[in-house]
Formats: C-alpha cells, structure tokens, sequence
C-alpha cells in the first residue's frame, strides 16, 4: 500500500474525516491536500536519510517515537500534542519555517485550499506521514528489509500511488506538481 493510501484509509478514512471537520473542508479537499503536502514532506524525509546519520535518526524515530497512534487513533490528530509533534517533525526535517510556509503556499496554489489552513494542516499531515512510516516499520518488514532496500525502498513502494511497481513516475508528478507553480 502507498503512502498516501495509507494515510488517506486507515481507521476507514478516519484522520481524512478528522481533519475535513476541524478545518471545515470536505473529505475531497482534505485528500487534495495531503496529496500536495505529501511530496515535501517525503522528499524531506529521503534528503534527510540520505545526510550522515540521517537515516539512523529517522529510523530511531520511527521505532521510537509511538507516532504510528495518530494513523491508528484518527481523533488524536488534531490535538495539540500532535501539532506540537508534528512542528518538531518538521523542523528536523525542513530546518526552516520559511520552507513550511512555502510548501503550504504552494500547496495552496495546487489545490484552491488558502494557504494558512494548509499551514495549520501539514504538522499533522507530517505526524501522519511519520506513522505511516512507522506502521511499515513495526509491520516487520525492518527498513533495511523493505523492497528496493532500505528506508529509500520502503518510501518508494509506499509512494507507488499508481501501482506499477516505480514510485519514479509518481514522485516526478507529484514533485512537477510541486515545482511548477513555484
């Protein structure tokens, strides 16, 4: 199952609900959004793992740090512990506020969704992009033991949204989408 997949069903749709209501969108907004959040956030996370002890720390992150309740326990996501959870995610993984702002920016350009609520929104997207990850990890399937290899393998089958077995094409889109507009 791919990463956005993952996110968007687990608990029958439950965090897509969660954050349609609490930001007063609709369940087709909320997945647009995801879908636009998702590639920085995943980009981050690989440029991360690819840095000296990056993918030691994201790996301890993800057997470590219990971020997998907010894909299995939708009603935490918006709670303020996740934000705050979610804006150290991003901080580790972007550096910068400025880049967070401009991801929701662009993000905003992508789906009509104005951009302060999508800077509310992708502290949580980042803590369920987290989980997802962790979920993959606890599955069993060690990082180093996913297809393709390593953390970089686990996001790539996670990141097939089309199925065809490259998450090439689909990064490409989803990082073309990112650029575009920019």
């Amino acid at each position: 199952m791919n990463l956005f997949d993952l996110i968007t069903q687990a608990q029958g749709g439950g965090a897509v609900r969660q954050l349609s209501e609490h930001f007063g969108l609709d369940e087709g907004q909320t997945q647009s959004a995801i879908s636009a959040l998702l590639p920085a956030i995943t980009g981050a996370v690989q440029q991360n793992a690819s840095s000296e002890g990056g993918l030691a720390g994201i790996l301890n992150a993800l057997q470590t740090g219990g971020h997998e309740r907010y894909v299995d326990d939708p009603s935490s996501i918006t709670a303020p512990e996740t934000v705050q959870d979610g804006n150290g995610i991003l901080g580790h993984l972007f550096g910068d506020k400025q880049v967070s702002r401009q991801v929701a920016a662009q993000a905003a350009e992508q789906t009509g969704i104005g951009p302060d609520v999508l800077k509310q929104m992708l502290p949580m997207v980042a803590t369920l992009v987290m989980g997802g990850l962790s979920k993959q990890t606890a599955r069993g399937a060690a990082p180093q033991q996913a297809e393709g290899g390593g953390l970089f393998g686990m996001l790539g089958s996670m990141l097939d949204r089309n199925g065809d077995g490259s998450a090439v094409d689909d990064v490409l889109g989803m990082a073309s989408q990112f650029f575009r507009n920019r």
